[in-house]
């Protein structure tokens, strides 16, 4: 097998799988979420915008799906404000619902504090709301998420020193029952605990469900080869106790969808960021996925129970708005992390990301912590390379030899073929051999791809000189230039191709591979890079070696 040409196809190989997954990413379908006692959805039609979700005939453990129609957002009444030292957050006095939620941390553009990534907004272009409540399976009136609610306040504030702010707001109605939305924010989390309370008044009961619900207009992400930022997924995700789904919009808007599940959550995502709810792991919960208008709507309804004076209902959700920190996930529900999509390349990528997150503890920098756990990857492999850098030492040595056989046989390809395989077993020489490190390589590289691409702890951060975001392009190319360097260098070490069409290929390929990394993350071109150097100074010593045991 020809060295040159293997990994001229394997690199070709990795620039289709990546424009495959573009692709994938743009147009294929998304598998459709697996249900479980599913029952089949029926759509409404005509209702306004933040219909309360309702108990089905027959079955008060599920919620009719929303409807399909778009219609003008609700007034949010009065607004609380409530912030921590992570998030600030608005809640409406009108349904007593998160409707704002700014990330006090994260900015939206590199060394400006000013303006800071807002997920949740009830105006402008991409309305994304909770709506939560309880909804009634007797009549009357019911503290759903259009229900007015008061509170002691319209301003809190996390205090130094307090690790923990609860807001409580209680319902505004008229009836046999009187409820509350408890609201708890901790120092340094994005989960929100919300606990929905509901007391009889006086005589008799009252029956209803906990709810909570999510609508996000759903604007699609332009994707483009300059920002690998935007072949990250953005929209709605469902988990049903096993599997985590991603759904695409106009797939949602063709089948909504029904399931029965326990241990489940919903969420929306979007590159680095993400708002879900978790309703209670032990209860039996109805979810229901469609679109309104421009708009997608999840909903969660748990079981219907009855109140009494004696057994008040409390239902405890949580809540996300924030970025997709995995200890954070990892804390609040099940397989929440896996928001985190690094797709095909999960396996290899989650624990590379678990072990550069522990170095990252010890160094303190992101940049360093690659460089030294490419250096680990290096050391893992190292006999493994090495035995393919020995028998690519041996190949550079006997080239002038198969020049000389290429001259001899220029006519007879099939005596070529026969006298240089006498060579290569003369000489103890596998040609596949030199294949190896690619293929070795090849897998890290995609997995670094999408850990630094997915991974918001390392976006925004800094490693030395130049390179303030490892997460975007180098600005100034560079990291790409020296590694178009290195590649050339590397080729220099490596057995010259028989073929001139190949050997100028090889002349251009560094070329070529840098033009491809020019608009990667520069954390991925400075795994490359340094990949790349420790691998060249790995071949030089084993070409040392070897031409110190031909001369004895």
């Amino acid at each position: 097998m020809d060295n040159v040409r293997v990994f001229l196809w394997l690199a070709l190989l990795g620039m289709g799988w990546l424009t495959y997954t573009a692709w994938n990413a743009d147009y294929g379908a998304a598998p459709r979420t697996r249900a479980v006692d599913t029952v089949p959805a029926t759509p409404q039609t005509g209702a306004a915008t933040g219909d309360v979700p309702s108990l089905n005939p027959g079955s008060e453990t599920a919620a009719q799906p929303p409807a399909v129609t778009a219609q003008p957002a609700v007034a949010t009444g009065e607004l609380i404000r409530v912030q921590t030292d992570v998030l600030d957050v608005g809640i409406a006095s009108q349904g007593g619902d998160m409707v704002r939620a700014d990330l006090r941390q994260y900015a939206v553009h590199k060394d400006m504090p000013e303006p800071v990534v807002r997920l949740l907004s009830d105006t402008g272009p991409e309305r994304w709301v909770f709506q939560t409540g309880l909804t009634s399976a007797v009549g009357g009136a019911e503290p759903n998420h259009r229900a007015t609610f008061r509170s002691a306040s319209n301003e809190y504030t996390l205090a130094p020193g307090q690790d923990e702010l609860v807001v409580t707001l209680d319902w505004v109605g008229e009836g046999p029952i009187s409820a509350r939305k408890t609201y708890t924010f901790r120092r340094g989390r994005y989960d929100v605990g919300l606990t929905l309370t509901v007391t009889q008044n006086a005589g008799g009961s009252w029956r209803g469900a906990p709810y909570v619900q999510m609508e996000r207009v759903h604007v699609p992400v332009e994707r483009s080869y300059l920002s690998v930022d935007s072949y990250s997924f953005k929209g709605p995700v469902l988990y049903d106790g096993e599997s985590f789904e991603r759904i695409t919009f106009d797939d949602l808007a063709r089948a909504p969808i029904t399931q029965t599940v326990q241990g489940g959550w919903f969420a929306a995502i979007q590159h680095h960021f993400l708002g879900a709810a978790v309703p209670p792991r032990g209860d039996v919960y109805r979810y229901d996925a469609a679109t309104r208008g421009a708009a997608f709507v999840l909903t969660a309804i748990g079981p219907a129970a009855d109140v009494t004076a004696a057994t008040p209902l409390n239902a405890t959700f949580t809540l996300f708005v924030g970025p997709k920190l995995q200890e954070q996930l990892q804390s609040v529900g099940s397989d929440l992390e896996r928001t985190v999509d690094y797709g095909v390349t999960t396996a290899l990528a989650q624990p590379l990301f678990l072990v550069l997150n522990w170095v990252h503890g010890w160094v303190g920098n992101w940049g360093f912590a690659i460089i030294i756990v490419t250096i680990m990857i290096k050391a893992v492999f190292y006999k493994l390379t090495a035995m393919s850098g020995r028998s690519m030492a041996k190949m550079r040595k006997i080239a002038p030899r198969m020049k000389a056989l290429q001259e001899r046989y220029k006519d007879d390809r099939e005596g070529l073929s026969k006298a240089m395989m006498e060579l290569y077993k003369r000489e103890k020489v596998n040609p596949a051999a030199g294949c190896l490190p690619i293929l070795i390589q090849m897998p890290f590289f995609f997995a670094f791809y999408w850990m630094l691409v997915e991974s918001v702890e390392m976006r925004q951060e800094p490693f030395a000189l130049w390179i303030d975001d490892l997460s975007a392009r180098d600005p100034f190319f560079v990291l790409p230039a020296l590694m178009a360097a290195a590649m050339f260098f590397q080729t220099r070490l490596s057995p010259a191709p028989p073929d001139p069409v190949q050997a100028r290929m090889m002349q251009i390929m560094p070329l070529v591979f840098a033009g491809l990394l020019i608009f990667f993350p520069a954390g991925l071109v400075l795994y490359q890079l340094t990949n790349t150097a420790l691998s060249i100074l790995q071949q030089w010593r084993i070409n040392s070696i070897v031409a110190r045991e031909s001369s004895t």
